[in-house]
């Protein structure tokens, strides 16, 4: 696609202020109260911000303000719905990265100090690699060939929290939440985006999420195709007969193995070699199930890795579209670091359920503000050969255009 060359360039303080503007006008109907719109708008702004910390002492600072007051009140006893704000957040997304990407579902550990922070226990954390103090939270990425950006999030409640009422109620816990599994929390995010009309070509998740059959039904049910991962003990029937996928992957012959790149890594192209097998047929006319199996190229004489994914697609989708459907699942992983390195999504001091749910919905949309910024920004940025007058679209999920690299060139901090 080629992009026309506008006739005269934005300098980046006029595309900042333009683009945090119009957001601003999409957010105004969530706040019935001026301060309160003003509250967000400086909160916002401090979460763009280069200072360190995005706590509520340095928000505060960075507003001109002489203490957080303010900026507590906006998380905690101020009028407004974070749901509301998340609906204008993927309105936003939709709008500005197109339809027909991928949804990936992925969940990320925020460590805490004490007891009181809510949902906190000692559990398990992929991002510190072990179990820690910590809150889990349960998030979804819309990636589309422009960019990628977190769309939606619900806080994952421990069975030692909602089997203990009082807890709950310092943590103003809302009576109507009950115990759900992560899988659970990720099929409730699933099905009012999709509802929401951000349509997905496929919807991608590691093992925790791919496991759970219900989840795997209600995408069936829905007709919304899905490449989730399994563990090598997941039985499939083939041909009438149940079996692990692992036993299924030791049978395949040298000539069903096909090597497919799904992008550049930081290494050069993330080649892999892949495989599917036909499960028993779908119920749903025009659509199939298949196991694609993944397995790394072997370097010397370290075994291959192989990784197993269950694929609900429509009848003719090549293994080439399954693979590229499987390998945006590293997006989750580079919003994440995007997301508490540039915006401060885990710099938060709130223990409530509801200051949580505030200040992680303003960094996700602090964070798709950025990367629409830098969609933008690269459609408009002219090459070096300044008298050909060309400019570049944005290049899909390239590892070197990082948030921080980006604004770094381009100077793009909050004006």
């Amino acid at each position: 696609m080629t992009v026309e060359a506008p006739s005269s360039l934005p300098t980046p303080e006029e595309l900042w202020t333009g683009l945090f503007d119009r957001l601003c006008e999409h957010l105004g109907p969530c706040f019935a109260r001026s301060e309160t719109r003003e509250g967000v708008k400086a909160y916002l702004r401090g979460l763009l911000s280069p200072i360190e910390r995005k706590n509520g002492w340095q928000l505060a600072e960075e507003a001109g303000l002489s203490t957080p007051y303010n900026m507590q009140y906006l998380l905690n006893r101020a009028v407004w719905e974070s749901d509301q704000v998340r609906d204008v957040l993927q309105a936003y997304v939709r709008e500005a990265l197109g339809p027909g990407g991928m949804l990936v579902i992925d969940e990320t550990g925020f460590l805490k100090k004490g007891k009181k922070s809510v949902g906190v226990q000692r559990q398990y954390s992929g991002t510190a690699g072990r179990i820690e103090n910590c809150q889990i939270g349960v998030f979804l990425t819309y990636a589309s060939h422009a960019d990628h950006t977190l769309v939606d999030r619900e806080l994952y409640l421990p069975k030692s929290w909602t089997q203990d009422p009082e807890r709950c109620r310092a943590a103003n816990v809302p009576e109507e939440v009950v115990f759900a599994t992560k899988p659970e929390l990720a099929a409730r995010m699933l099905w009012r985006t999709l509802d929401a009309g951000l349509t997905a070509a496929f919807v991608t998740g590691d093992t925790v999420y791919g496991s759970h059959r219900p989840l795997r039904e209600g995408l069936q049910v829905r007709k919304q195709a899905y490449a989730l991962a399994v563990a090598c003990s997941e039985q499939v029937e083939v041909q009438g007969e149940r079996k692990r996928v692992d036993h299924i992957a030791d049978g395949l012959e040298a000539d069903q193995w096909q090597r497919i790149s799904v992008g550049d890594g930081s290494k050069g192209p993330r080649e892999f070699d892949w495989a599917r097998v036909e499960l028993v047929g779908s119920s749903h006319e025009g659509w199939q199930k298949w196991l694609v199996v993944r397995r790394s190229l072997v370097s010397g004489e370290k075994p291959a890795d192989q990784a197993y994914v269950l694929v609900f697609a429509p009848c003719g989708t090549t293994l080439a579209k399954m693979a590229e459907a499987i390998g945006t699942r590293w997006t989750v992983e580079q919003c994440f670091e995007e997301g508490k390195g540039e915006v401060g999504l885990d710099h938060y001091e709130v223990r409530s359920w509801q200051g949580w749910y505030r200040h992680i919905t303003l960094c996700m949309l602090a964070h798709a503000f950025l990367v629409v910024l830098r969609t933008q920004s690269q459609m408009l940025m002219p090459q070096q050969n300044e008298e050909k007058k060309q400019w570049k679209p944005s290049l899909p999920h390239s590892p070197s255009k990082t948030l921080s690299a980006f604004k770094r060139q381009r100077g793009l901090v909050c004006p």
